[in-house]
């Protein structure tokens, strides 16, 4: 049986791995992945692409819960005993897509320490990825949302340079995603191009100093509290 590096996660090797439980799915942009309520079965990883998470409440409200792109994992929760989705998980462009039968994986997780390595590392990242997204829609503004959003659209923070954000993903879309009017995110894409953060008519470009938007008011929390330690040490 090959080994799996832990440090870089090989989509053929993984596949070679899991054998017979594992497909290669191509899912058109704004597919069905999987819907809330639906059978969970199998785990599912992005070779490329972008997957958003969304949950309806029993008041009809759809909330984000995670928007995520190569080299993530979702539909993890059937390996904890969840036995229907919680959520519905639609490809947002065209990806690709390995889905893996979940007694597949629960054998390679037994058997091979290293992909029990790369899920439990997964599992703990997406943890405190929720609590940040989390955050997010509690209590950030749709400018920052919005500009958060670019930013994971575009890879940043991950390995390998940041991509463009293909023009299939259109406003209506973005707006969805962050919960608010395509009529803001317009005017908060004009704003950001105007400033420089992003450029380009089709593909989006994402600029690193759109990271200003999103770290804005904490780079002001810290020069206050920075400010407030200096006051006392006077004192």
């Amino acid at each position: 049986m090959p080994n799996l590096d832990t440090n870089k996660f090989d989509s053929a090797l993984f596949l070679a791995l899991i054998g017979n439980g594992g497909v290669e799915r191509n899912i058109a942009g704004g597919t069905i992945v999987y819907s809330q309520g639906d059978p969970a079965n199998s785990v599912y990883f992005i070779r490329k692409g972008t997957v958003r998470i969304a949950t309806v409440s029993s008041h009809g409200k759809e909330a984000v819960v995670a928007v995520l792109g190569p080299g993530d994992f979702f539909g993890e929760g059937c390996l904890a005993g969840q036995d229907v989705r919680i959520g519905t998980a639609i490809a947002v462009v065209d990806s690709d897509i390995i889905q893996v039968a979940m007694s597949a994986i629960l054998g390679v997780l037994k058997e091979n320490h290293a992909v029990a390595g790369i899920f439990t590392t997964h599992l703990l990242a997406r943890n405190v990825r929720m609590e940040s997204d989390l955050i997010d829609q509690l209590f950030n503004s749709s400018e920052k949302r919005l500009a958060r959003l670019l930013l994971l659209l575009a890879n940043f923070g991950k390995e390998g340079m940041p991509q463009p954000i293909v023009s299939e993903i259109s406003q209506e879309t973005l707006a969805e995603m962050i919960g608010t009017s395509r009529a803001r995110v317009e005017r908060f894409m004009g704003k950001f191009r105007r400033l420089g953060f992003i450029s380009g008519s089709g593909p989006i470009e994402v600029h690193s100093s759109l990271l200003s938007v999103v770290l804005r008011d904490n780079m002001h929390s810290i020069a206050i509290a920075a400010e407030d330690d200096a006051q006392l040490s006077e004192q």
